[in-house]
């Protein structure tokens, strides 16, 4: 994770901040994603099923890559010094660009799109992600991540 002053933040927009480890999406954690969020649909949990659609088996369900930033940000994403607390504020956009099959690995890719100062101590932070999986050029998705930080 990277540190930055509050004083620098104009100047790192546009900067890749970093790169997260590799996490496994097997499909324990598809099937336990289908149960916490009540999406069964076949394509994520029945794998005879799923080998007779184009995917040739489970995939992730887009949401679970999703939720997965938050991890990913621990490793990749900013932090300004003497942040207190920072909180999701949601998305600018989101795309589902390639599915993630049973098994794959993927990991995020962050770079500051924006910071501005919405309050004194008060900092929206705008991160264009990118989930690569592992051995494919496609990205599993691309997001505008919006994320804002109190530091007083």
């Amino acid at each position: 994770m990277k540190t930055a002053k509050a004083s620098e933040l104009q100047g790192l927009i546009g900067t890749k901040l970093g790169t997260s480890d590799w996490i496994e999406v097997g499909q324990d954690r598809i099937n336990t994603f289908a149960d916490v969020t009540e999406d069964h649909q076949f394509i994520h949990i029945n794998e005879a099923a799923a080998k007779m659609t184009p995917f040739g088996g489970t995939i992730a369900h887009g949401f679970l890559t999703l939720s997965l930033l938050s991890k990913f940000s621990e490793g990749a994403g900013l932090v300004i010094e003497g942040v207190k607390i920072g909180v999701n504020y949601g998305f600018e956009k989101v795309r589902f660009i390639n599915p993630v099959p049973s098994g794959a690995k993927v990991r995020g890719h962050f770079t500051l799109k924006d910071a501005v100062e919405k309050k004194p101590g008060q900092y929206l932070l705008t991160y264009e992600v990118t989930v690569e999986i592992e051995g494919t050029e496609k990205p599993a998705l691309i997001a505008d991540w919006l994320g804002m930080q109190f530091t007083g």
